[in-house]
């Protein structure tokens, strides 16, 4: 009688390993491009980082609008959904004000202007600029085609959140309108699902370039303001996060990043919080919160929770922009700088960049709008790290809320484990509402 042994199981590279292993190649490849002057090296880098941005935006219009409508309509799931959509508001703006309020902190005691060689005559107005009256008045489309061909996230999203509110009062004659939207969510997160599995190479070819491109000189000429907003948004994501985790929802903050890791690590490669957002829906299901809340929470904060792109990065560059034009700021100008972040973040709308809120607080400051000529080429550094903290917010307010309500499932909070996209099965597409 023999006795058969079990096959050995085969080696799989961990996601968040394929992702490092991405960074470091990348990094490598733009070296040796920019050090060689390899053009043909700097030009497939750029096109496959392109490539992999340009898949992810794809479905950003369609997969705001559905994620938006069905999350609205997925309240009616839930017990006392007002006091959870309040709760999560205010969590928002609690945790913006922190983040507003280190930026203000690092900016005034770094003086990041100081030293960097730059005067007013090497700013630019940008070509388009934001104002409150833009904002206000923009968000009502004129029509329901233009937003979602020229991707106008603001105006998807109140038109996404009409659509909801209207099903909800329908009531079951919506039933097949919300049944459709929902089967079409699942498609449009399946699709991009395997986008997701692109990362690694996309890694490769956006970090590639933006070091080809950029080169360390770049980041030398700015080198205490890319600090600074480095360091805020380090501390904000690993000591205010954590201090939070651990004095509000009573939970292990080391369990939070072990959960919340992958999706922070491609908002960090993709500077996309839209493009996260199946995966920051995926581990902040995983991290216990359910998933009738979290199908609202993360597609509400994919578009107004911002801590990076609209807190600590207007705070310290409004600093430095003013100090380049040697303009004062007084005791007023902090407090309307923590008023545009917690107000205005909304402009952001889960895409690459920051430009539209940055605008916004320099046009309320009264700030030259050549000032965001100044940043414009370091940009791209600066929003890795913003848009990881973005992500990382966006996952945390959930956890905070379903744990203060005793709705978070400590079982599974406490025992997550590998990456939700190591486990995703190829054959079984599974729901997972949207973050930005």
């Amino acid at each position: 009688m023999s006795v058969s042994t079990p096959a050995p199981k085969s080696f799989k590279v961990p996601f968040w390993a394929q992702i490092l292993a991405g960074l470091a190649l990348g990094v490598l490849l733009g070296w040796i491009a920019r050090g060689q002057d390899l053009s043909w090296l700097v030009t497939t880098l750029e096109k496959i980082g392109g490539t992999f941005v340009g898949l992810l935006k794809l479905a950003v219009a369609p997969l705001v609008f559905f994620a938006i409508l069905v999350s609205i309509t997925n309240l009616r799931k839930v017990d006392d959904a007002a006091r959870l959509a309040s709760r999560t508001l205010l969590w928002f703006m609690i945790t913006s004000l922190i983040a507003v309020g280190i930026g203000l902190v690092i900016g005034l005691v770094t003086d990041p202007g100081a030293g960097t060689g730059l005067t007013p005559e090497d700013g630019a107005r940008p070509k388009t600029t934001g104002s409150w009256i833009d904002f206000l008045t923009g968000i009502v489309p004129t029509d329901v085609i233009t937003p979602f061909t020229e991707l106008n996230v603001l105006q998807i999203v109140f038109m996404a959140a009409v659509a909801g509110i209207a099903a909800l009062q329908l009531g079951e004659k919506a039933q097949p309108v919300l049944t459709l939207s929902e089967s079409v969510l699942e498609l449009l997160q399946k699709a991009l699902w395997w986008v997701i599995r692109l990362a690694p190479l996309g890694t490769v070819g956006l970090i590639g370039n933006a070091i080809a491109t950029y080169g360390w000189d770049l980041i030398g000429q700015y080198a205490t303001f890319t600090a600074d907003i480095y360091a805020g948004c380090l501390i904000v994501l690993l000591v205010v996060y954590p201090a939070l985790l651990a004095g509000v929802a009573k939970a292990n903050p080391v369990q939070f990043f072990k959960g919340a890791w992958p999706a922070i690590q491609l908002a960090f490669v993709s500077r996309s919080s839209v493009g996260t957002m199946p995966l920051t829906q995926k581990v902040t299901e995983r991290l216990g919160v359910p998933r009738e809340y979290a199908s609202f929470a993360v597609p509400f904060g994919a578009t107004t929770k911002m801590d990076g792109c609209a807190a600590i990065y207007p705070a310290i560059a409004a600093i430095f922009v003013a100090q380049i034009f040697d303009i004062r700021l007084g005791v007023g100008d902090y407090l309307l700088i923590a008023f545009v972040s917690v107000v205005g973040s909304a402009a952001t709308a889960g895409l690459t960049g920051a430009t539209v809120m940055l605008t916004l607080t320099l046009s309320t400051l009264g700030l030259p709008m050549e000032g965001v000529g100044l940043l414009l080429a370091i940009d791209p550094i600066l929003d890795m790290i913003r848009t990881a903290l973005n992500v990382a917010g966006q996952a945390l307010v959930p956890v905070l809320v379903s744990a203060r309500e005793g709705l978070l499932d400590r079982d599974a909070y406490d025992s997550v484990g590998a990456s939700p996209v190591d486990d995703e099965p190829a054959d079984a597409p599974r729901r997972v509402p949207a973050a930005v």
